[in-house]
């Protein structure tokens, strides 16, 4: 067999045996990962080159490698689950950083985070004021979450006794230029409605890429001509 056709064959074999495994290991943004799924992925990369490139070595080899790894991977997750002293270990705890409006430099310390860091994950939150902030913590994940004090929080409907009406999931009913009927009947709608509903528009199928509607039977278009209506 060519070198070519070899090395072809063995990428196409790896992209679905990581595709396999990647699915097995569960969803998480790069955000979200432990230490040890971070070194798991750029091992578990490495190998599937590996196993791509070197046509010299036993394609088994490379693939008892894979599973290992994400056999240890699916191991630590299960364990996880199971215990909160090894989720402690493996993800560490959440620390606190601001408590009662006051900086807590030690823990800052601990968490290897500088003023200048601590005051731009405040800024990402909304929350370009100290003065303004009662407390913050620093999550397993390295995200910083802040509550305002109280005289700076949003008011919402139940602060003022408003009563409101339940909000149900948007769904879409146009995707690509294409009508979703499915997702029509589910919010208990049909096609001629959309169909009159867009001719009272003034407009067509064939000229919208996505529309949506929400619990309210509101209508949103996004038009090819990247124009926004929402009716």
């Amino acid at each position: 067999m060519p070198d070519w056709l070899e090395v072809a064959l063995r990428t196409l074999m790896a992209v679905v045996i990581l595709f396999v495994l990647t699915r097995l290991l569960g969803k998480r943004q790069v955000s979200q990962l432990s230490l040890f799924e971070y070194i798991t992925g750029i091992s578990i990369g490495n190998l599937a080159a590996y196993l791509s490139l070197d046509t010299d070595s036993n394609w088994v080899i490379g693939v008892v490698a894979l599973a290992v790894w994400v056999s240890v991977s699916l191991g630590m997750e299960f364990l996880q689950l199971k215990s909160k002293k090894a989720r402690d270990l493996l993800d560490g705890k959440a620390r606190v950083i601001i408590q009662n409006g006051k900086i807590l430099e030690e823990n800052m310390k601990k968490e290897r985070i500088t003023s200048d860091e601590l005051l731009e994950m405040l800024r990402m939150k909304n929350a370009f004021n100290l003065s303004q902030v009662e407390f913050a913590i620093m999550d397993t994940s390295g995200e910083l979450n802040v509550l305002l004090k109280k005289e700076y929080l949003p008011i919402t409907p139940s602060d003022i006794k408003l009563p409101v009406n339940a909000e149900h999931f948007s769904m879409a009913v146009i995707m690509d230029g294409k009508v979703m009927e499915n997702s029509l009947k589910q919010v208990g709608l049909n096609r001629n409605w959309l169909d009159a509903k867009l001719d009272q528009l003034g407009t067509s199928l064939d000229k919208i890429y996505f529309a949506q509607v929400d619990s309210q039977n509101k209508l949103y278009l996004d038009p090819y001509e990247d124009s926004l209506k929402a009716h």
